[in-house]
């Protein structure tokens, strides 16, 4: 993993991009790289940053319009080889069985509480680490 991390944030609400950023800073947790933001708000924008290459996280707004995270991350997972692990941020805590049936590898809920979601991205990022490693 490079130096820095640099995470993809879908949503099509740019409050909830920034909730993203905020709760994230410069870094989740002491022991993960700093964090750098790519923003999209589109699933097209989404599918040609990935293509790229070079995404260590996606966080998918599950509540984003017209496609949801949900649906975005199912796509990714079957259509983006070494797919990187996707945080989803899910409307209800009860909409946890859909982020499993996209593949997510963590859900946290709307509106974006700081500590649950830098401790679920910390996590992930420690994964791909040592998954790198």
């Amino acid at each position: 993993m490079q130096p820095t991390a640099t995470v993809l944030v879908y949503s099509d609400d740019s409050n909830t991009r920034e909730q993203v950023r905020l709760a994230t800073g410069r870094r989740p947790a002491p022991d993960v790289p700093v964090v750098q933001f790519v923003e999209c708000a589109t699933p097209e924008a989404v599918l040609r940053e990935l293509d790229k290459g070079g995404i260590d996280v996606c966080v998918l707004d599950g509540e984003a319009v017209p496609m949801g995270g949900m649906g975005v991350c199912r796509q990714i997972k079957d259509e983006v080889f070494n797919c990187p692990p996707v945080l989803l941020l899910i409307g209800r805590p009860q909409d946890a069985w859909l982020a499993t049936w996209s593949r997510a590898e963590a859900a946290v809920t709307l509106p974006v509480e700081p500590v649950e979601f830098a401790g679920a991205l910390a996590s992930l990022l420690r994964t791909k680490r040592l998954q790198s490693a």
